[in-house]
């Protein structure tokens, strides 16, 4: 690799049992880890499980970990996609339905709902396209991963990547479509 891990000091000091190190590297993958996990997953519960056990191998793997054969922001996004899949093979379930919390509370009850309606709208189209499609919106936009780091971590070259990026939009965008004609419907 020709650029320096900017983790494996802190990963080194995580094998080494290190306090300091351990909450370190907790504070700064915990958020990312559950966004993935909770974007994946549609369940903020499951997505701390998730991250509970991508810890657990974290913490298995950091006396033996040897940096330039992976990033380790690479192999652990790599373990919680895993761990995700898992879960999502083990009971293909429909997305919750449980409207988010308020997003802005200064709101008024109004612009509250139609933000709670819009990100549940959203949320369950984004849990209705197929894996790989998902996989890869939540690693560019909601991860904010390059294209290439993105299609590195999905062992997929970045052509690859970029074509399932426009069908997912292309797909999101006419389930949407189709959610605001049935609203449109159901409405009048």
């Amino acid at each position: 690799m020709s650029e320096r891990d900017p983790d494996a000091e802190l990963v080194a000091g995580v094998g080494r049992q290190e306090p300091a190190a351990v909450r370190t590297l907790v504070a700064r993958k915990l958020p990312r880890l559950l966004a993935l996990a909770t974007r994946m997953l549609g369940d903020r519960m499951e997505a701390e499980d998730v991250a509970q056990e991508a810890f657990m191998r974290i913490w298995k793997q950091a006396p033996r970990w040897r940096g330039g054969e992976a990033r380790f922001d690479t192999w652990l996004h790599r373990v919680a996609l895993n761990l995700c899949y898992d879960r999502l093979r083990a009971h293909r379930e429909e997305p919750a339905d449980e409207l988010p919390d308020a997003v802005d509370p200064a709101a008024t009850p109004d612009a509250q709902l139609e933000a709670q309606s819009r990100e549940a709208r959203v949320r369950a189209a984004l849990a209705a396209l197929p894996a790989r499609q998902r996989e890869a919106l939540v690693l560019n936009y909601y991860q904010e991963l390059s294209n290439i780091e993105a299609a590195a971590l999905m062992g997929i070259t970045v052509d690859a990547l970029e074509s399932l990026l426009a069908r997912a939009r292309r797909n999101l965008r006419a389930q949407l479509a189709g959610d605001d004609l049935a609203g449109t419907r159901t409405s009048r």
